[in-house]
């Protein structure tokens, strides 16, 4: 497995990391066997950073990512780092009501988080969203506090923008943040990326898929189960759905020629955008775990990637990564 390094701070990880979101909640029914059968086949392959959020599923992701180590080879389990998101605030149906910060909140997360995923330390710790009500700085030292207590390894961040991550990373020193980051949204170039790299801050790239949108598994009249959340998302709604398919269809054009799939060809774009960038595939099956396993194997020389921008040139995406109410809780895009 080849590796990179989260920032300058942060841990060495498997270039791939795997989003286990997935596995308890948002995109329809899932299956728990083939769910543990995946982090198995993930681990065994070398993958070492394993993504999850305390509200995923509210509890279930972790205890499913307890689960999958308790049973996997002590080797594996030992080298497993696992990144924890909290800070969502539920509903017993379901529902988003916003987003907490406060250090006591940070600190009573943390060790719901410990005792659920059995755990003495979780690697990579980070709030989902900016609370709007609470400083970064007092959600950052809640955390460091955790740091230096023992409970967390490293500080990260999630989906804030360039302002943001100075102020937070003049607090204490920030391992990565993750962000979506894919060839239909490529928001972070203009100034976040460069921003984190300046500051010695890696990336973890959520949806290099974008849900599956530009896999080359998602079709037109895929019809979508009513507790997935794609249902809502602009990106899969009507002509918006046709233009972002066409795009796939011209991306397809460009990986049949390199005898790869178009979801190799999209992962391996993100890997392509430098060392500090570690791609999370959210695979809930081995078949679509291996897939995204031999995007590692693919070189994208200078026509490669002069006929993918052809393809799909930046802003080329038809509607917002989220519905309107989650974007306003997007940090990064104000």
């Amino acid at each position: 497995m080849q590796t990179r390094t989260l920032g300058t701070t942060g841990p060495q990880t498997s270039a791939l990391g795997l989003g286990c979101m997935g596995m308890s909640a948002l995109y329809g029914d899932s299956d728990r066997g083939e769910s543990i059968a995946t982090l198995h086949a993930a681990l065994d392959a070398g993958i070492t950073l394993l993504d999850t959020g305390d509200f995923y599923g509210m509890g279930h992701n972790e205890l499913l990512i307890n689960e999958a180590l308790r049973t996997a080879p002590a080797a594996a389990r030992e080298r497993a780092q696992i990144s924890v998101k909290f800070g969502a605030l539920r509903t017993v149906e379901g529902g988003f009501t916003g987003y907490d910060g406060r250090p006591n909140a940070v600190k009573n997360f943390a060790a719901y988080s410990l005792q659920r995923l059995g755990a003495d330390h979780i690697d990579i710790y980070r709030i989902a969203r900016l609370d709007p009500d609470v400083p970064v700085e007092e959600t950052v030292g809640a955390i460091a506090e955790l740091v230096a207590a023992g409970h967390v390894r490293h500080i990260g961040l999630s989906e804030v923008g360039a302002e943001t991550l100075r102020r937070a990373a003049a607090v204490a020193p920030i391992s990565d943040l993750q962000i979506e980051y894919s060839l239909i949204s490529r928001g972070i170039e203009e100034a976040i990326l460069p921003t984190a790299r300046e500051l010695g801050i890696g990336v973890t790239a959520y949806g290099v898929l974008s849900r599956g949108l530009i896999s080359g598994h998602f079709s037109r009249d895929r019809k979508l189960a009513a507790n997935d959340f794609r249902g809502r998302s602009p990106r899969f709604q009507g002509e918006n759905l046709d233009r972002n398919l066409d795009l796939v269809d011209a991306l397809r054009k460009i990986a049949e020629q390199k005898g790869i799939s178009v979801a190799q060809t999209a992962i391996a774009w993100v890997l392509s955008r430098g060392e500090d960038i570690v791609p999370l595939v959210g695979a809930r099956r081995r078949d679509r775990l291996t897939e995204a396993l031999g995007a590692l194997e693919v070189t994208l020389d200078a026509d490669d990637l002069a006929a993918i921008e052809r393809a799909v040139p930046p802003n080329a995406a038809a509607g917002d990564r989220y519905p309107t109410d989650q974007m306003a809780h997007l940090d990064s895009e104000r």
